[in-house]
């Protein structure tokens, strides 16, 4: 099956296992990523993930700005893929996905129906869910809701947040993808379709205004939205300490003991630790990032910033 010819959607790190791991297999003949973008002062060239491995490996890059244009599609076209591979891409428009023999097959971190749209490791975390995994499916023109293919599921231990599973599904997923691409190409596997309906939990896109710390939520979904967002882009409060107001990010926590009658979103130092009253509980905030500063420890933090008697979150 070397002489498959494979053209692979993908961008950030979580694709490029599963880009190697089909590169071993197979034989991808293109990866198509995101253009490259300038940040920093320096307006510094930033390739993506991607595209730094398809250099190394020698394998043809394309990269569109837009998926609908002529060009582009014939580019694609011209090259006659037997199957295309998408790993945290854009959606691809019909005119992309029907072109290959054997269709296009999407990678999805987390066990369709549930958790479809753009950050579904996050929420998983967020919603404190005891197990995740990951679905291959056909692309359809409906997001994340084409037949599937194969799931293989994992259990999120108490330790994990949104960087450790990020890791870990990106691993299982290459694997399956490639047991995956034999069932389909040797018509062992057979599709199923996804039973959609409205109690379905989904994995809208990470914003500035769901990563919010609201700290009368009960204790339990405030660790977990904790868990979902670290390392990055990280939970986010506001602390007032007499007269300034930071923006702080928490990127771990653990659950302290109970409490009653005590204001949410107070702050406590006890024993060089950083204690905030929640809803019937104190959360110990163990790493910190103020606003535009490095993460630190809260013994670091409290060495470093006189707090004020009646400092808070919010």
């Amino acid at each position: 099956m070397n002489e498959l010819k494979i053209i692979f959607f993908g961008t950030p790190s979580f694709a490029v296992d599963s880009l190697h791991e089909i590169n071993l297999n197979y034989n991808v003949v293109c990866a198509v990523t995101s253009p490259d973008k300038k940040s920093g002062r320096g307006q510094k060239i930033n390739e993506s993930k991607v595209k730094q491995y398809a250099k190394k490996n020698n394998i043809k890059i394309l990269q569109p700005e837009n998926l609908n244009d002529k060009e582009f599609i014939n580019q694609i076209e011209a090259i006659q893929p037997d199957l295309i591979i998408v790993v945290a891409y854009r959606k691809l428009p019909f005119d992309i996905f029907s072109i290959p023999k054997y269709g296009t097959i999407n990678l999805h971190a987390s066990l369709l129906p549930n958790y479809r749209g753009a950050a579904p490791i996050n929420w998983c975390l967020i919603n404190n869910e005891k197990k995740t995994g990951v679905t291959t499916f056909f692309i359809n023109e409906k997001i994340d809701q084409g037949d599937v293919l194969l799931k293989e599921e994992i259990i999120i231990s108490d330790e994990d947040d949104f960087g450790t599973l990020y890791l870990k599904l990106s691993s299982i997923g290459s694997k399956l993808l490639v047991k995956t691409i034999n069932g389909v190409v040797t018509d062992t596997l057979k599709a199923s379709k996804q039973l959609i309906d409205e109690d379905l939990k989904i994995a809208p896109k990470i914003s500035k205004e769901n990563t919010r710390i609201i700290w009368n939520k009960p204790t339990k979904e405030i660790l977990g939205k904790i868990r979902g967002l670290s390392p990055i882009p990280g939970a986010w409060t506001i602390l007032k300490n007499g007269d300034i107001e930071i923006r702080m990010k928490i990127l771990k926590a653990e659950i302290g003991k109970k409490i009653l009658n005590k204001k949410v979103g107070k702050i406590l130092i006890h024993d060089k630790e950083l204690h905030v009253y929640s809803e019937g509980r104190i959360i110990n905030c163990t790493l910190i990032q103020l606003e535009n500063k490095r993460v630190m420890s809260a013994k670091d933090l409290i060495n470093g910033l006189k707090l004020d008697e009646n400092s808070h979150v919010y």
